[in-house]
């Protein structure tokens, strides 16, 4: 792990070199989300013909060179993978936890279709950095204490009812809301090859909700970028506005908005 260079991935000085302790972990997990966007392109390849992506490959030097060196984002495996190594390499207390995204339908299958991260600091927190929408801002405590991020989305865990899991993400975006279910997880520690498995699934299953349209986010100050195969979509403080993209533009607005290299997904 060079974390230099990771740190200069996120927009840290090299003078400024991070302490384990609540505040950096919050400031690294903004960055991130705000930096390194969500995305399945590795999967899909590029959207406007008929051949997939190279796939997704979940070693962690893999990962460094995509993500850090070649300048892409990835989905939950590689984005907490990654970002977990980095926690570990800063000094910080951590574990790689399995959760279930439920799914519109309250799906979740398959098992372990997310990875996520614990963080041991003054109490333990759930740190997420491989989110699609709503993104996770900051580190959530697991003790169920609520917090809300800068775009105004409140989050909490809270005791699961099902028997292969501990506890559960909610979210809520107004006060006034009944909280949202978003994933169950368990906290038993697990090394990343355990999520080889679904990581394979998903990358390759007709019903995987990332082998379809191509998926590109990115949090913002107040809201999200998200790119579709034809529309830029900008949600600021709860609103959205948005404008048609052409294929021939597709890699530059990639490019402008998401700083996406996509040498081995788009042509030359």
């Amino acid at each position: 792990m060079d974390a230099t260079r990771y740190l200069d991935r996120l927009g840290f000085a090299h003078d400024e070199p991070p302490a384990p302790g609540l505040d950096w972990l919050e400031r690294l997990q903004y960055a991130h989300v705000t930096t390194i966007p969500f995305e399945n392109l590795s999967i899909t390849g590029d959207p406007f013909d008929d051949q997939s992506g190279p796939g997704v490959d979940l070693a962690l030097e893999a990962l460094f060179e995509k993500i850090v060196a070649d300048r892409r984002g990835g989905f939950c495996y590689e984005l907490n993978g990654l970002f977990g190594w980095l926690l570990s390499e800063l000094g910080f207390d951590t574990a790689r936890l399995a959760a279930m995204v439920i799914g519109d339908d309250g799906d979740v299958q398959p098992p372990a279709n997310h990875h996520t991260n614990l963080v041991w600091l003054d109490r333990p927190y759930i740190v997420d950095v491989g989110l699609g929408l709503p993104t996770l801002r900051r580190p959530v405590p697991l003790d169920g204490d609520p917090i809300r991020d800068g775009a105004g989305v409140e989050w909490r865990t809270a005791e699961s009812d099902r028997p292969d899991t501990d506890s559960l993400m909610q979210f809520r975006e107004a006060p006034d809301e009944d909280w949202t279910d978003r994933y169950y997880f368990s906290t038993t520690p697990r090394d990343l090859s355990y999520f080889r498995a679904p990581c394979d699934f998903l990358q390759s299953a007709p019903e995987s909700p990332f082998t379809g349209d191509p998926i590109v986010t990115k949090a913002t100050e107040s809201g999200h970028l998200k790119l579709t195969r034809d529309r830029l979509i900008h949600r600021i403080d709860g609103q959205s506005d948005g404008r048609a993209v052409e294929p021939d533009d597709w890699p530059a607005v990639a490019d402008q908005e998401f700083d996406l290299q996509l040498r081995d997904t788009m042509p030359e």
